[in-house]
């Protein structure tokens, strides 16, 4: 079977295909499943945000990740590490400091991208499915130029998870002094994902490995390439199991803080 194609002066048009798609199986499933994901993370993520409360626990100095650092004139004393600069205006979140870079290194991703490209924009919405639009432009214009920042919003992105780190170490508390409890596991394992997920990224890949003649002149850089060359086939599974962390450690932080449930103490 042939097709043929008109190419308007200018423009990038598509293949005409007669029938709407040659494929015969579920191809809507993987898209409709990205809009429900991504639609609940992000409401659910935009309530506890706005929320203002419950998100940190004193006892036991667990901090939410969606509320680090704290730098509002709302926060606790306690959860305020990096100090309280920001007005506490309802529509200023908590950490407000942190939140728009976290945003943007996750839009720019790569596999993000594609994630959103493909379920909401339906650009297109599977392989050998037509586009959801007539012509095909690439990311060339205002505002997916913005696209070209993500290795920036990779540095910022690293230090964020350096901060991340070092609320899960002081979150190794009690009244008696040291303390560790279920806690702990969850934010150590939200940590864990959060840098796999991090240092997973492509830009990181390239900015450990690109620009390389010979590896061989360069064996530390050569092993730490290999060792993000081997977490970034797994990128798109850490992508959707950080989204996950996030939000059972922000939940789990909120419970305790509203008195929900007690932590689970191994130690003190």
């Amino acid at each position: 079977m042939t097709s043929t194609a008109t190419r308007p002066r200018g423009a990038r048009a598509r293949a005409a295909i007669a029938a709407k798609t040659l494929r015969t199986d579920r191809w809507w499933f993987a898209p409709l499943i990205t809009v429900i994901g991504l639609s609940a993370w992000v409401a659910y993520a935009t309530v506890r945000v706005f929320m203002h409360n419950n998100y940190w626990v004193p006892e036991h100095h667990y901090l939410t990740p969606f509320y680090s650092p704290c730098v509002t004139e709302r926060c606790v004393e306690g959860a305020a590490h990096f100090g309280r600069f920001l007005p506490g205006w309802w529509i200023i979140p908590d950490a407000a400091l942190t939140l728009p870079f976290l945003l943007l290194f996750r839009l720019t991703c790569y596999y993000y991208r594609k994630a959103y490209y493909r379920s909401f924009w339906l650009s297109p919405p599977a392989c050998a499915v037509p586009d959801g639009h007539k012509e095909y432009g690439g990311e060339t214009r205002f505002p997916l130029l913005g696209q070209n920042l993500h290795r920036y919003f990779f540095y910022a992105a690293a230090i964020i998870s350096l901060i991340n780190t070092w609320d899960a170490i002081l979150a190794f508390h009690s009244p008696k002094g040291f303390g560790f409890g279920l806690g702990n596991i969850v934010l150590l394992v939200n940590v864990v994902m959060l840098w796999a997920y991090t240092i997973s990224c492509h830009s990181c890949r390239h900015i450990i490995g690109g620009r390389l003649k010979h590896f061989s002149k360069h064996p530390v850089r050569y092993r730490a390439w290999t060792f993000v060359s081997a977490l970034n086939v797994r990128h798109m599974q850490l992508a959707w199991v950080t989204l996950g962390t996030l939000a059972l450690t922000d939940f789990y932080v909120m419970a305790l803080a509203a008195g929900w449930f007690n932590d689970l103490r191994f130690i003190n």
